[in-house]
């Protein structure tokens, strides 16, 4: 067995006092030394947890003796290393932002589909599979033949909606890494006029856990230190590219030019002739940072609120 583990995990439940909660949850995160992002709003709680057996086994039976957390579902990856070095817990206005206060995900939400059902209806003739990620998500790995939108944040995804009015009648099966997403997502084209509107339950990684992960292109980005994560054992791609070059990479980095940082591609060769840098001007910039052949830089410090 692997000595580490890494949980991914979200809520939507009502939360009181849900600023002191998050103060609360961090030190009890430090105390058994879980280390990952915690989000903590008055909507639930959404997280990626990393840490020994032990400690993941002590914060998921702590959580669970919880009511309000009681039946959460935790995605599970057992690891080599840790997936983070260090622990932020925030309070946030949202689990995951969307900046569209009239959604409610108690009342107005696609219907979810288990992953053998979306496996089946993945054939059918009537079917849009929608993936309501970011840009740099997709482009390392999506669902064969998705719709996907180009996008930086998840709030913009308003924005394109227009560019698919034109699906409005057709079934539509959206998906995201874990599920989160997709809750506020498919609300809101529900809200928007789409009628019938489904949402793969558990995400991407779960799909990839029960199914095998057939006909998911690429590696599944995850927003933790392992970048992207193999999800299909049945007929796996290379989707992604090399920026500087072209050739298929699944490597991700962030350029080295602090006031770029852009997340993309870039094999093992160009990175060290770039030295870290997505391009000449970052290259020779002024606070572009140190390259050590990881691409990865951690930002902030242990601590949060």
């Amino acid at each position: 067995m692997k000595p580490y583990r890494t949980l991914l995990f979200y809520k939507y439940v009502k939360i009181e006092e849900a600023e002191l909660f998050a103060a609360k949850h961090l030190a009890f995160c430090k105390a058994i030394d879980i280390k990952g992002r915690i989000l903590i709003a008055d909507e639930g709680i959404n997280g990626t947890a990393s840490g020994t057996v032990e400690a993941c086994e002590r914060y998921i039976h702590e959580l669970r003796s919880d009511e309000r957390f009681a039946d959460m579902e935790y995605k599970i990856d057992d690891e080599d290393t840790p997936s983070f070095s260090k622990i932020f817990v925030r309070y946030k206005k949202e689990i995951v932002h969307f900046g569209q206060k009239e959604i409610d995900v108690w009342k107005l939400k696609g219907r979810y589909l288990e992953p053998d059902e979306w496996l089946k209806m993945m054939e059918e003739d009537d079917v849009v599979i929608l993936d309501v990620r970011n840009k740099v998500e997709w482009e390392l790995g999506k669902f064969k033949n998705a719709v996907t939108l180009d996008i930086d944040h998840f709030r913009d995804m308003p924005e394109k909606i227009s560019e698919i009015e034109n699906l409005k009648d057709k079934k539509i099966l959206a998906y995201c890494t874990g599920g989160i997403r997709c809750e506020k997502a498919t609300a809101y084209l529900l809200q928007q006029g789409f009628k019938n509107v489904f949402h793969l339950h558990g995400g991407i990684i779960r799909y990839g856990k029960e199914t095998g992960g057939k006909d998911f292109d690429g590696k599944c980005y995850v927003f933790d230190e392992r970048i992207g994560v193999d999800v299909n054992s049945i007929n796996p791609t290379v989707i992604s590219k090399c920026r500087i070059c072209g050739t298929q990479s699944t490597r991700m980095v962030n350029c080295a030019n602090v006031e770029c940082n852009e997340h993309f591609a870039m094999c093992e060769d160009c990175g060290w002739a770039m030295d870290g840098a997505c391009s000449d001007a970052c290259r020779t910039h002024p606070r572009k940072r140190p390259y050590n052949g990881t691409g990865y830089y951690v930002r902030g410090k242990e601590q949060s609120i």
